[in-house]
């Protein structure tokens, strides 16, 4: 069984590691140093509440149905539309230090909040853990289809916590105005990117829809 739960860690790696909503936002609270260890731990429990419905059955559910897919694509594009015209905003402001002291001023509910929206409103976690893992995993038996679930969320559990703590240990060089608008204006063009190739998949899909 140690070889599905290997190719869940590898699997669950390479689909966490590139630049996302998730990975942005557990960044800036570490680099802010404000609830980064809540916040790892909450996009951990998400994340494993998704994929375990991804790997045992939630996918078929996804795949059996193109307006849901398509429901879901097209609000994904929306959210990454709005959110990247946050990052570039902020990069933008040209006090970025109020900027900064204000977002230092947020309440752990509010964050609460964001985290579950960068979470469960970002459509590619849903393609991800449904699609993806869903198609991959949904085929193995009962035994490994749970070893391969738990090296998936292992991965997750992992990456969102080395995230947080190294974010907030560099906190001192990443906090200042040059960087902070590098981050920016970086995660801002990566979340704009997304959307657009997104809305590609999105138009594909509703062209399948109506042929």
């Amino acid at each position: 069984m140690l070889s599905y739960y290997l190719q869940g860690v590898m699997l669950g790696a390479a689909l966490i590691l590139p630049l996302g909503p998730q990975n942005a936002f557990v960044m800036n609270q570490g680099i802010r140093r404000q609830y980064h260890i809540m916040t790892a731990f909450l996009c951990t429990m998400s994340d494993m509440v998704l994929i375990c419905a991804g790997v045992f059955g939630g996918s078929a559910l996804l795949m059996q149905s193109p307006w849901l897919l398509a429901l879901v694509t097209w609000g994904g594009v929306a959210f990454l539309l709005w959110y990247g015209y946050g990052a570039l905003k902020t990069a933008l402001n040209s006090n970025l230090e109020l900027a900064s002291a204000e977002a230092l001023r947020q309440g752990r509910w509010r964050i609460i909040a964001t985290m579950l929206a960068v979470t469960w409103l970002n459509p590619h976690v849903y393609l991800d853990t449904f699609v993806v893992l869903g198609s991959l995993g949904g085929q193995l038996d009962v035994e490994p289809k749970r070893w391969f679930a738990l090296g998936t969320v292992s991965a997750s559990f992992l990456w969102f916590f080395s995230l947080a703590l190294l974010a907030a240990w560099l906190a001192p060089r990443l906090r200042t105005a040059k960087a902070q608008r590098i981050i920016n204006t970086m995660v801002g063009l990566v979340m704009w990117f997304i959307a657009f190739r997104l809305a590609r998949e999105g138009i594909h899909h509703v062209q399948g829809l109506f042929s």
